[in-house]
């Protein structure tokens, strides 16, 4: 196996200085390395993950940050005082894997070092607790608040936890969503994190809003699939986000290709959808994650493949995502984009007519 003096000596000439080498574990024949970040993290994770590669006795390897994390300004009215950064995992169309790539990205981010809690706002169709393999529910130690429940260090919500029968439908108007959800938000106990992932329905809707009128600066990740089928809905959601200043940091072409045992690319859905939505919204293609038998086997389990599998190639496509959104966020708090939430005109509009006008 490969020692701990060897791996230091293969990572130093790719450091910007020697302390941005924080730790480096050694544990049989897998390696654990952790970072400061000087720079980019996707950059720097990328380098080093193909240094570790590169040497002969080392089978798995993992990389973790340790760093600061730059937090939101945050309203006397928000619901998460504590939490730095919220990301909304969303998009215009169902089935495209928003839950997958929601679960799989929060315990990215949870094994790169950063303290991080999930949200299933899909209260239709929860999905967190069948991903998580949660069963438990949820309790009140004080009489006011909500105990999160936990599963690998994350922090996880979900109106799956408090249903008697989880083939049960929830049947409910947009007044007891958005009630729910506000409960989901500000009486649950989140604590301090670092990152609060939201995993939301599909379509425009009440979710969406409640949540840019009561979150100071939210960012969105738009989840899409190739084709157009997928791609003409996603581009409700973009245009959606830009209506109520939900800035998108980034998209994520999910089932983007699939290689057989031969090794050949199989592009199933078409390509370019996801750049394509990225171009639309201004914002990177965080990945291009490709289609992969374990992440819906190791999901059906109730275990995120980046946490079942940690160095697969799938889960190495996870992390990347992970680190290009943890870039983005830190770009957009350096430039300053902190947007206002909207304005919304309850009155009806000219004539009493009853819809709510978006006011920019």
């Amino acid at each position: 196996m490969a020692t701990r003096e060897e791996v230091i000596a293969a990572l130093s000439p790719l450091l910007p200085d020697p302390s941005a080498l924080a730790e480096v574990v050694v544990l049989g024949r897998d390696v654990t390395v952790t970072l400061r970040p000087r720079g980019p993290r996707e950059e720097l994770g990328s380098k080093v993950r193909e240094a570790l590669a590169k040497l002969p006795d080392v089978a798995g390897f993992e990389v973790r940050w340790q760093a600061d994390v730059q937090g939101r300004n945050v309203g006397p009215e928000d619901p998460l005082p504590e939490v730095k950064n919220v990301v909304l995992v969303m998009s215009g169309k169902g089935g495209v894997g928003k839950s997958t790539c929601a679960t799989n990205l929060t315990m990215s981010l949870h094994r790169a070092g950063f303290r991080v809690g999930l949200l299933d706002a899909d209260i239709y169709g929860p999905s967190i607790p069948t991903m998580l393999g949660v069963t438990g529910r949820p309790v009140s130690l004080d009489g006011k608040s909500i105990e999160p429940l936990e599963r690998f260090g994350v922090k996880l919500m979900s109106i799956g936890f408090l249903l008697e029968d989880p083939k049960a439908a929830v049947v409910w108007r947009g007044p007891m969503l958005h009630g729910a959800l506000l409960q989901f938000l500000k009486d649950v106990r989140w604590g301090a994190l670092d990152y609060l992932i939201l995993d939301l329905p599909p379509g425009t809707g009440d979710v969406a809003l409640t949540l840019a009128q009561r979150i100071s600066s939210p960012y969105a990740v738009i989840v899409t699939t190739p084709q157009a089928v997928a791609t003409d809905d996603v581009y409700k959601s973009v245009s959606m986000c830009e209506k109520v200043n939900i800035p998108v940091v980034g998209v994520i072409e999910n089932m983007s290709y699939f290689i057989d045992t031969a090794g050949v690319k199989h592009e199933l859905f078409g390509r370019g959808g996801g750049q394509a939505i990225a171009d639309f919204a201004k914002a990177p293609l965080l990945g291009q994650v490709p289609i992969d038998q374990s992440v819906r086997e190791w999901g059906d389990k109730g275990t995120p493949v980046v946490q079942a599998s940690p160095f697969s190639p799938i889960a190495r496509a996870f992390v990347t995502v992970a680190e290009r959104l943890t870039d983005a966020v830190d770009a957009r708090r350096t430039e300053g984009e902190e947007e206002a939430p909207p304005e919304i005109d309850r009155s009806g509009g000219p004539g009493g007519r009853k819809r709510l006008p978006i006011m920019k």
